[in-house]
């Protein structure tokens, strides 16, 4: 264990503990309040954000939520994605995936996605329903929206301090199910071990890298 990373890490915790609390109540209004429409610029988000800036990938939402209705094409919402990485593949991903939520039928994945009898079974549809959605987006959107607290949602900056911790002896360069899985139960022991709860160390982990608490 690097003892002198764990004492950095306390000192963030202990610093930004009631601004991490904030944000995990809002989620839990979003859970609440929010509208079929909400719920997906929430989906969206976490479906441009791999290899690219969170913060970058969220001003790419509120540009498309603001000048753009529903049922929009891949070269419509291709101007506001300027900053995200893969735009081309994304903006794919995003309009397949706005189909299938707004789907008019009984299978549509807004409908199938709440008939889940949990987050874990929520996590499982997500991976194997929408293009582009491994387990770390799927994890990042459920937290998002109120679910899977004790999901990691395995990122650069989270791999990174894992191996710095001595938690994984390296950052693996692709992810299978079962190494995200064995990955993220080791996260929650050290969450135990150190006292943080496992929805707070993401974000302890995520500002030491990025000095922000953010989505």
């Amino acid at each position: 264990m690097n003892k002198k990373l764990l004492r950095e890490l306390l000192y963030i915790y202990a610093e930004i503990k009631p601004d991490i609390k904030g944000r995990i109540k809002e989620f839990k209004k979003v859970r609440k309040r929010m509208q079929r429409d909400e719920l997906f610029y929430e989906l969206g988000f976490c479906l441009l954000t791999p290899q690219s800036k969170a913060i970058t990938c969220w001003e790419s939402i509120c540009l498309i939520k603001k000048n753009l209705k529903k049922n929009y094409k891949n070269k419509e919402i291709l101007p506001y994605l300027s900053g995200v990485r893969f735009k081309y593949k994304k903006a794919e991903y995003f309009i397949e995936a706005q189909k299938k939520w707004y789907s008019i039928d009984d299978n549509s994945l807004y409908k199938k996605l709440y008939s889940c009898k949990d987050a874990s079974e929520m996590r499982e549809f997500l991976v194997n329903n929408v293009k582009g959605l491994g387990y770390k987006e799927s994890s990042h959107f459920l937290r998002n929206i109120g679910y899977g607290k004790i999901f990691a949602i395995l990122d650069r900056h989270i791999l990174k301090n894992l191996k710095l911790l001595g938690i994984i002896k390296s950052v693996p360069k692709s992810i299978t199910k079962n190494l995200y899985f064995a990955i993220e139960n080791k996260m929650i022991l050290f969450a135990k071990k150190v006292a943080i709860p496992m929805s707070h160390l993401d974000f302890v982990l995520w500002y030491k890298e990025a000095g922000k608490v953010f989505k």
